[in-house]
């Protein structure tokens, strides 16, 4: 059967072996890039895996060819990637179906484009129920349809066209599908973070840092200086795990006074509009610095 675009389509499987895989998403868990690197590589040494992106799979756009969307949580994991003939879905290939061990594995594809949807239930090895279809033809209809399928079948979800038309969109059913399967709806559930990799040689992204053009208050400068020296509140720079003498000495007293004396400078020129109550405050912030004793080493 020869492959066509129409054919094509994007697929989404999950692999479960938990009881409740809407818990699992309403907890919100995030992705680790290194669980994807490796099931790739696992998958095909020789693909060149690059690392394209970290977002939300149902608030983004979907997989391209050459690309995987991949996401392993405690219980429940996710690959959604692109294949060329999703007609007989049940035959997907086996090193995709069985990339994850898991007791239940769900496929759902669909190609909005030529209306094909399709889905598939494997319980170990074994298809439960497979069905692919576009709405004036079924490529793929195997085993029981489940309870959910009913009212679609009954023509209750879609206006009736006629003819050989199936009763209804393809693609509507695999969205009831997977809602009945996951027990959450993928368009309304908690952000399912991913990660992207792509396997056709291109480079990874380079990020750009574009600088903070935000004004800051003469306050809010003052609080971030002595936040940086560790005289505020909280000294959130350091390292976790690194050790820090809390004692400062006259020294630094005055290097830091002029320090920022000469920020206030500088940010006088730049601000363009500077409240007086905030000016005072940053005055009398230096001047007290200034007359600041040596703190005790108790």
């Amino acid at each position: 059967m020869e492959n066509a675009p129409q054919h094509s389509a994007v697929v989404t499987l999950w692999f479960v072996t938990t009881a409740h895989p809407e818990a699992v998403i309403a907890a919100s868990p995030r992705a680790d890039r290194g669980f994807g690197r490796k099931l790739l590589a696992q998958m095909n040494s020789r693909w060149p895996i690059t690392p394209i992106g970290q977002f939300s799979l149902n608030r983004s756009a979907q997989a391209s060819t050459g690309e995987f969307y991949i996401a392993g949580f405690p219980g429940l994991s996710v690959i959604q990637t692109v294949i060329t003939d999703a007609r007989d879905i049940s035959a997907i290939d086996s090193k995709l179906r069985g990339a994850i061990p898991a007791a239940d594995v769900y496929a759902f594809a669909v190609n909005p484009q030529s209306g094909l949807g399709a889905f598939a239930h494997w319980s170990g090895d074994t298809v439960k129920r497979a069905f692919s279809a576009r709405r004036e033809r079924v490529y793929e209809d195997t085993g029981l349809p489940e309870p959910f399928e009913n009212a679609y079948w009954a023509g209750e979800k879609a206006e009736q066209i006629g003819g050989i038309a199936l009763p209804f969109k393809p693609i509507d059913l695999v969205t009831e599908a997977q809602r009945y399967w996951l027990g959450f709806d993928i368009e309304t559930a908690q952000d399912i973070n991913v990660v992207a990799y792509a396997i056709d040689g291109r480079p990874e992204p380079k990020l750009v840092t574009h600088p903070n053009k935000k004004k800051l208050s003469a306050d809010r400068i003052a609080h971030q200086a002595s936040a940086k020296l560790g005289l505020g509140e909280s000294r959130r720079d350091y390292d976790d795990y690194e050790e820090h003498d809390d004692s400062t000495t006259e020294v630094e007293l005055v290097r830091f006074a002029d320090a920022a004396e000469n920020t206030y400078r500088r940010t006088r020129r730049i601000l363009s509009v500077a409240s007086d109550v905030a000016v005072k405050k940053y005055r009398a912030f230096i001047h007290a610095l200034r007359h600041t004793d040596k703190p005790s080493s108790d």
